[in-house]
């Protein structure tokens, strides 16, 4: 989860991830315990398959431009993804190297809302005029970690908050948190077994008091059956409104993904596994469910 050298990208996801791993406890209560049960000796130990981000579809922001910043630092544009319910577009990108994690960027479909959404999400990004990426410097690392954490808009009254939640818990999401790193994932087939394999390493995080996402199971898993997929239930946030107003609201999680050996590697012994010989991508069915990870019913079986 750490990235050491000195490289810009390096700098820039080391950035993203320490103010994450405070807002989220859950990092810290799972890094300590896997230490303790010896899966890990230290927090790099942890092999971080992807960071995830959730954008609003508008001129000028949305997937089009935030994915500059990773298409710059040698990231390519994988497939697409498209949630019909929950009105979202995705795509995922490749690391330039695979040390690095994955990226998976969504977008919210705003002109597939009610008038009154759009309205609601118009009023409060109307004053971007053009592309915010255009104002910094991608070879910069403060200018990008400082971006990534800005306010792009003025803070939402609480009101329009609950008014855009009743329609898209995804769009109050990003309304409120912006660019947040939304979360990032524990690559479970690389840990030692038993507990490489997701079934196991569930029941280890359940020991230590974490709530799992139940929507569409605590497992997710693709149609072909090689990507498996879990995350935590969101930990609240003191979100502190317009006219100073506060409510708890959801804010970011973890999740944790075991890619298994494509058939033609699955004899392969694990130490000789690389990305190459492992499934790849994403799957929609998953990440469908995966992005209610922030959803008030999940949230509500905490309290």
């Amino acid at each position: 989860m750490n990235f050491s050298d000195n490289k810009p990208l390096n700098s820039i996801l080391n950035g993203l991830i320490r103010p994450y791993a405070q807002r989220v406890p859950d990092v810290k209560t799972i890094i300590s315990s896997m230490k303790e049960l010896g899966l890990i000796s230290k927090q790099e130990d942890i092999v971080n398959d992807h960071i995830a981000f959730r954008t609003l579809g508008v001129p000028n922001l949305g997937i089009s431009s935030f994915e500059r910043i990773f298409l710059h630092h040698g990231y390519t544009k994988q497939d697409h993804y498209f949630f019909s319910q929950k009105k979202l577009d995705a795509y995922w990108y490749k690391p330039p190297h695979d040390s690095y994690p994955r990226v998976f960027i969504s977008e919210l479909k705003v002109e597939s809302l009610s008038k009154k959404a759009q309205q609601i999400i118009h009023h409060y990004t109307k004053e971007i005029h053009e592309d915010p990426i255009n104002q910094i410097d991608l070879d910069n690392v403060n200018d990008v970690v400082n971006f990534l954490h800005k306010a792009l808009w003025e803070l939402p009254e609480i009101a329009d908050y609950n008014a855009l939640l009743a329609e898209s818990e995804y769009g109050a999401w990003v309304l409120y948190n912006r660019y947040y790193l939304n979360h990032y994932t524990i690559s479970v087939h690389e840990l030692p077994a038993p507990y490489n394999e997701l079934v196991f390493f569930n029941e280890f995080l359940k020991s230590i008091g974490i709530t799992l996402n139940d929507a569409g199971g605590e497992i997710k898993i693709s149609r072909d059956r090689l990507l498996r997929q879990s995350s935590t239930v969101a930990q609240t946030i003191l979100a502190t409104f317009a006219n100073g107003k506060t409510a708890e609201i959801a804010g970011s999680y973890v999740e944790f993904a075991e890619r298994l050996p494509l058939p033609q590697y699955a004899k392969l012994h694990k130490e000789k596994l690389t990305n190459s010989h492992r499934r790849e991508g994403f799957e929609a069915g998953n990440a469908d469910k995966i992005f209610e990870s922030t959803f008030n019913v999940q949230i509500n079986k905490k309290s």
